[in-house]
């Protein structure tokens, strides 16, 4: 086969694009430079500077072809734009899922087709599989790596043309080894970041340059309204977030919490932890990787990236889908809400406000 490799800089994509070249097909390496190079500075940052300059030197190892896409601006307004309007709107959003939606596997892909190439192949945790009804995405071996959730957006369609040959790996240390193997000067280099396109590690202050209506100084509020305290930017806080409450940590001997997010008017709501849970979530934005239900779907749910599933049931709404938690949670707006049958994704969509329409 003629498959397109995106070649990160990272000792993941460069063991993909080892493998590969190993087992006899055409490989073709393919880097994004996201954002300028001169802000890559940071450990743990990538694509950009010094990672597209390793990109190179595994691609001139392995002899084969490599390219780099600018894709500076269109990253800046797909995923760094639309990141800090999530957070003015009093959302929390996740970037990751809007690169790949966006570049990654809407862009990168469609170049890969114009190439004429057979598939495209990432350094992605994810495992393809070729199931009775069609291709299927599932959690990888090495449950520790999983990245099945930022990845539930992708399409049926996508899924057809990418590979993932990283699924089946045990552990983060045979992908080392393998590095080492080829001769790849990767192999020890770290790993990079969420929110690589920071360079300082604040996101805060990044939202605020971008919508400085973030910033500023205004009221915590309890439930009723009453004052309690002050804070330093809505862009500070999120939904379940029990951290920089100050003094209004404790009411009335009970931990607060972040309930509730007001962005217009710079008040940050909070509450004991039972008011903040529901059993009852709104999706928007819905992908399905199976038949939508007509009826309740009974499957597990994840809402957040480092959280355990839950159980639920799942119904298909006019713009959306609605999610019946069988127990109470903390859901935050502007995360993923995504669905798996064991280790198979089946979908997923964005979680919305209580009180927005959008």
């Amino acid at each position: 086969m003629r498959i397109l490799v995106a070649m990160s800089g990272g000792v993941d994509s460069s063991v993909v694009a080892a493998r590969l070249v190993e087992e006899g097909h055409e490989v073709v390496g393919a880097t994004l430079q996201l954002y300028d190079s001169r802000e890559s500075a940071r450990k743990g940052a990538c694509c950009a500077g010094r990672d597209i300059h390793d990109a190179r030197r595994v691609a001139d190892r392995l002899g084969i072809a490599h390219y780099v896409i600018d894709a500076e601006r269109r990253f800046r307004d797909s995923v760094i734009e639309t990141f800090a309007d999530a957070y003015a709107e009093g959302e929390t959003p996740v970037p990751c899922v809007a690169c790949n939606q966006g570049v990654k596997f809407t862009d990168l892909l469609g170049m890969a087709r114009d190439l004429g190439v057979d598939a495209m192949a990432t350094g992605h945790y994810v495992r393809r599989i070729e199931g009775p009804q069609g291709v299927e995405l599932h959690r990888p071996v090495d449950a520790g790596r999983d990245q099945s959730w930022f990845l539930f957006a992708t399409t049926l369609q996508q899924l057809g043309f990418l590979r993932f040959p990283l699924g089946d790996m045990p552990d983060k240390d045979a992908v080392r080894a393998e590095a080492e193997r080829f001769g790849l000067a990767v192999a020890g280099k770290p790993d990079s970041q969420d929110l690589c396109f920071i360079p300082d590690g604040s996101y805060a202050r990044l939202v605020e340059k971008l919508r400085p209506q973030t910033s500023g100084a205004g009221e915590i509020v309890d439930l009723s309204g009453n004052v309690v305290g002050t804070h330093e930017g809505v862009a500070r806080y999120t939904v379940g977030q029990s951290r920089r409450l100050g003094d209004a940590t404790m009411q009335g001997g009970e931990r607060q919490m972040v309930v509730g997010i007001e962005p217009g008017r710079r008040r940050v709501v909070i509450g004991p932890r039972t008011q903040g849970v529901t059993r009852e979530l709104r999706l928007r934005n819905m992908n399905w990787l199976v038949e939508p239900p007509a009826q309740g779907l009974r499957c597990s749910v994840q809402i957040r990236a480092r959280e355990a599933v839950r159980p639920a049931t799942v119904r298909r709404t006019q713009d959306g889908a609605s999610v019946l938690l069988d127990e109470a949670a903390v859901p935050a707006p502007g995360q993923a809400c995504v669905m798996y049958d064991g280790t198979r994704v089946l979908g997923g969509g964005f979680i919305r406000r209580h009180d927005s329409a959008a």
